[in-house]
């Protein structure tokens, strides 16, 4: 998955980001926090903080111990909330972290590795109530179809 653009939902004022396969076929938004989307926006910006922030700190803690990032997946849906794994190689054996979607996509945008999203998340995202405020899934799902592409990215910090 890639990000096709970081947002802000108009009836919540909530930063979503979305997610595109890279066929351009599906997409997957998630709601974030706003200091995530912060993160995530910085990077997609390309914009350098004089002092490491929260995920770049966590990406060079890693590689100090070295370890490595080797991807992150949205893993699950579970009461309409997000999970993801962070997949690293410490010490030259595997693990996965669990982290929020958001921590986990701003610390792949730093470590240049993959974002993947498992195919029972996407599924089970078309079959539930994504929007926060209950009600809105209709006219949530009519907006983003209408999402022009210079729209995306958008994002203002």
């Amino acid at each position: 998955m890639t990000i096709k653009g970081l947002i802000v939902d108009p009836m919540t004022n909530n930063p979503i980001i979305i997610l595109r396969d890279k066929d351009g076929q599906r997409v997957l938004p998630i709601w974030v926090g706003y200091w995530e989307a912060q993160a995530i926006a910085q990077q997609i910006e390309n914009i350098t903080m004089p002092r490491p922030m929260t995920h770049d700190l966590l990406k060079n803690v890693i590689q100090d111990l070295r370890g490595r990032i080797d991807k992150i997946v949205v893993s699950d849906l579970k009461e309409n909330t997000f999970y993801a794994l962070i997949y690293l190689t410490v010490a030259g054996e595997p693990m996965a972290i669990d982290a929020r979607p958001s921590d986990a996509i701003a610390l792949a945008l730093r470590a240049r590795v993959p974002i993947f999203v498992e195919e029972s998340v996407i599924d089970n995202a078309k079959t539930v109530d994504l929007a926060p405020e209950k009600g809105d899934q209709e006219r949530l799902q009519k907006w983003l179809e209408g999402l022009d592409p210079d729209d995306m990215g958008k994002y203002k910090m």
